[in-house]
């Protein structure tokens, strides 16, 4: 059986390194998993080629929308979020599945963030929109302070918080230090992007969950550490999201998790040794 993640860009996803290390531990000699460069307009018939050999595919960006567009079903989650990374071969076609939001809760609950009082979600995009599904699944008491870029285009996620029946309140990111006194700020920008913000976090008492997973610690993470707060990195988030991928491609529930883990860290190391 074949399965691969696809997006644009896509040669940096650590996705191929945790699924094969989790087919090895599984003893499923016959499976693969790759990686393919695909942007939107390529997803209809990239899905249209394949054949049923194809188990199933993880989606980054651009693709997490259009893949709803495109499946025969869709979860309930993947509705509420906006946003599907997983698609899985059914007998009428393909079922789109949202694992980032169980990815993004295992890997606070993992760290002993289990039941925070508050949070900020620093930037509005999907992955936003899935860290606040997952909040919710926490139980995080509303509203969630969710900090755009520009609060203009804060559309989409606020959509999503609605059909999450999740209160938030929308703010401009230029103004976190006004909202930092919660127990869990959640970021969800790109690399470095949180780390203008690292001197503000340092003097706070909030836990952090960066979405960042390469260069790691950014320099934000190395502020709250250095206060002795709790710090999650992208990577458990990869992890756990990646095991929920896994079960739901093979049908089965026992994942080697901590093979997969340990797979992911030594591709990271092995990048920052060599650059790649």
């Amino acid at each position: 059986m074949r399965a691969a993640v696809l997006g644009s860009p896509v040669a940096h996803s650590l996705s191929p390194a945790l699924h094969t290390a989790a087919y090895a531990g599984m003893g499923l000699v016959d499976w693969s998993y790759g990686r393919q460069e695909c942007d939107e307009q390529g997803l209809a018939p990239f899905l249209d080629g394949l054949d049923t050999d194809w188990a199933g595919l993880s989606l980054t960006m651009p693709l997490k929308r259009r893949a709803m567009e495109l499946a025969t079903r869709v979860g309930d989650l993947s509705l509420q979020v906006g946003g599907a990374n997983t698609l899985v071969r059914e007998a009428r076609g393909w079922a789109a599945h949202n694992t980032d939001v169980e990815g993004i809760a295992v890997a606070l609950t993992e760290a002993g963030i289990t039941a925070p009082r508050g949070a900020v979600v620093l930037g509005a995009g999907a992955t936003a929109a899935s860290a606040l599904a997952a909040l919710r699944e926490l139980g995080v008491p509303g509203p969630v302070t969710v900090l755009a870029r520009s609060t203009t285009r804060a559309g989409e996620v606020s959509a999503a918080a609605e059909r999450l029946g999740v209160r938030i309140s929308v703010a401009p990111l230029a103004e976190v230090e006004r909202h930092l006194d919660t127990d869990l700020v959640v970021s969800t920008l790109p690399s470095g992007a949180a780390d203008t913000h690292a001197a503000a976090m340092a003097v706070s008492r909030a836990d952090l969950f960066d979405v960042v997973y390469a260069p790691w610690p950014t320099k934000a993470a190395e502020a709250v550490a250095d206060r002795g707060g709790r710090v999650v990195g992208g990577l458990p988030m990869l992890l756990h999201q990646a095991v929920a991928q896994v079960r739901l491609m093979t049908g089965v529930d026992e994942v080697p998790v901590s093979a997969m883990r340990a797979a992911g860290e030594a591709e990271l190391r092995r990048r920052s040794t060599t650059g790649a």
